[in-house]
Order: structure tokens, then sequence, then C-alpha cells
């Protein structure tokens, strides 16, 4: 019997909270935690087991704890044999696209680790010269939810689309004001947002400061010619060796989250029925839900659920 392709999705920073990394300390995969560290300068396994969850909120611990617990995961349900299939594509929402290329062969742990690290400390940068905000529009198809940023862009306060998560599910960012009027004018297409606890306007202009830092540490970092594809965030298409993942990182700092593309990317053209979250928390499991009822989406999230998973 052949195994069936899987893809492996990694969530993005969100998912943070103090002790996090608890549920991995007893486990091999552990070991990472001081590879991590000795490549970022950062104490990981104290951030993973006692920094305090609203320290954690500070863009660049969240970026790299939530990375930290995505590459453990993944390496346990390798060790494990718990993923139920041949794995035939990675992808990951914003940061988990660093995890995504470490599990597809493309970067170290070391090396994606030290870019998580510039990515961190770069947006945290571009957040504090310009005050932003997010908030996810709930209810409303996209293009209701583009044509109203657009009114309100076009009014003057600056406000993008900055993800598009799933059917109904569309994620802006821009000046608070701007957010704000959104906000305001949700109930005319029949939305409601929820703000987000976020330290900038991530995935808009207003993360122009943050592209020339993580280029100049992109531009440094050796990605490995053949690895496994990875859908990208900027256009949800599949990216192998020969891929520019120099301009498609940069890129995405400014670019929208194309999720739900990416999802149908994974089921569509790349024939997965079965998509595999790895990391802290089950986001991404249930915006695959969303996306398609017909996929199999699981969320390995800890040690006894993967060696569940495993058993099965």
């Amino acid at each position: 019997m052949i195994d069936p392709p899987i893809g492996l999705v990694f969530p993005g920073q969100g998912t943070q909270r103090q002790g996090m990394g608890e549920v991995w300390r007893e486990t091999p995969s552990w070991e990472l935690t001081e590879r991590i560290s000795e490549a970022t300068g950062e104490n990981v396994p104290e951030l993973l087991l006692s920094t305090p969850t609203e320290q954690l909120r500070r863009t660049d611990l969240a970026q790299l704890t939530v990375f930290s617990v995505a590459v453990m995961a993944h390496a346990e349900a390798v060790r494990c044999d718990a993923l139920g299939g041949t794995v035939v594509v990675c992808a990951g929402h914003s940061l988990g696209e660093y995890a995504a290329l470490t599990a597809a062969g493309a970067l170290s742990v070391s090396d994606a680790a030290v870019l998580v690290a510039a990515r961190g400390r770069a947006m945290r940068d571009a957040a504090e010269r310009r005050s932003g905000t997010m908030g996810v529009l709930v209810g409303a198809p996209l293009d209701e939810v583009e044509d109203l940023v657009a009114v309100v862009r076009a009014a003057g306060p600056e406000v993008w689309v900055a993800n598009v998560n799933a059917p109904g599910q569309t994620v802006v960012s821009g000046s608070p004001e701007g957010v704000a009027l959104v906000e305001e004018y949700a109930h005319s297409i029949g939305a409601k947002m929820i703000r987000l606890q976020v330290g900038g306007a991530f995935h808009s202009p207003y993360m122009e400061p943050a592209v020339t830092p993580l280029h100049r540490a992109l531009k440094d970092t050796a990605f490995a010619s053949a690895h496994l594809p990875v859908v990208a965030n900027v256009d949800a298409e599949p990216h192998g060796g020969d891929a520019d993942w120099i301009d498609l990182g940069v890129r995405q700092l400014t670019s929208p989250v194309l999720w739900e593309r990416s999802v149908r990317t994974m089921s569509g053209a790349l024939g997965c029925r079965r998509l595999v979250e790895l990391g802290p928390g089950k986001t991404l499991t249930g915006l695959i839900k969303r996306i398609d009822p017909e996929i199999e989406a699981v969320s390995l999230n800890d040690p006894k659920t993967l060696r569940a998973s495993a058993a099965s």
C-alpha cells in the first residue's frame, strides 16, 4: 500500500504562552533548544519554560519561541514516525514559513534560527518606528473586505489586507486609526472585528524598514540546492531548491499572507488529502477545516498526541 501524500504546516506568532516548552522538556528533541540558543544568543529553554506570556508578546521573542516549538514538534514527529504518510510539501503561516523551510530541508535548524532572530528584531524595530495594529474581520467575503479597506484608505487612514486566512476570515493591518475605522464600518459588510494583540502592523508597508536588515541576513544564509517544495506565503506557489528565497522572504514582510490559496495549492495541485500541523496550538487546523472540509487536518502539538498518532 502506497503511503498517502501529506503536507506539513507550521503556525505563526500568536500561539506563544508561558511554559509552552514544558511538555517537550523530556523528549530527545529538547536538545534543539541548546542549538537555537547557541545560534541566536538567547536563552531559549528559559523563554520556553518560565518567561511570562506578557513578555513573550514581544515580537522577536514570540517568533523565536514559536519557531523553537515547531521544529521540536517536527523532529519528534519524524523520530516517532507519527506523520502517517509521505511528506510532499511544507508550508508555514508567516513566521511558520521558516519552520517549513527547515522541515523541507532548505535550512538547518541553526541557520533558520538565525534568520528568525534577525526577522523578529527587524520587525520589532520597524513597529517601534511607526505605531500600527491588526484585526481579524470575520463573516465577510474577501472582495467586500478589500472594497471596505480601499474606501478607508482613500479617506486618508492607512490600512491594508494582511492575511487571507480562510473564507470569511481576513486580517487587516495598518495605523490604529485605519484599523479602527474598518472596525467601525465592519457591520456594513456583515462582519465583526476581533482585535489582535500584536506589536505592529505586520504584512503591510509599515514593515518596509525591516526589509534591509532581513535581506542582509537572508543573503548571508546558505539554502540547500534541493529540498521538498515549500508553498510561499506571497504567491501560494510551491518553490523548490531553485527558488529565490531572499526575494520571497523580504516580500513576505510587506505582502499579504495568502493562506487560503496556499492550502488549496497543497490539496489541489499537490494532491494532499492530509495536512499535519506541527507546533503550538491548533490555529491552522481550524483554518484548514474551514477552507476545505474534505481535507483531513490534524494538529500534533504535544508528545502525547504524537505518540498516539504513531500508534494508530
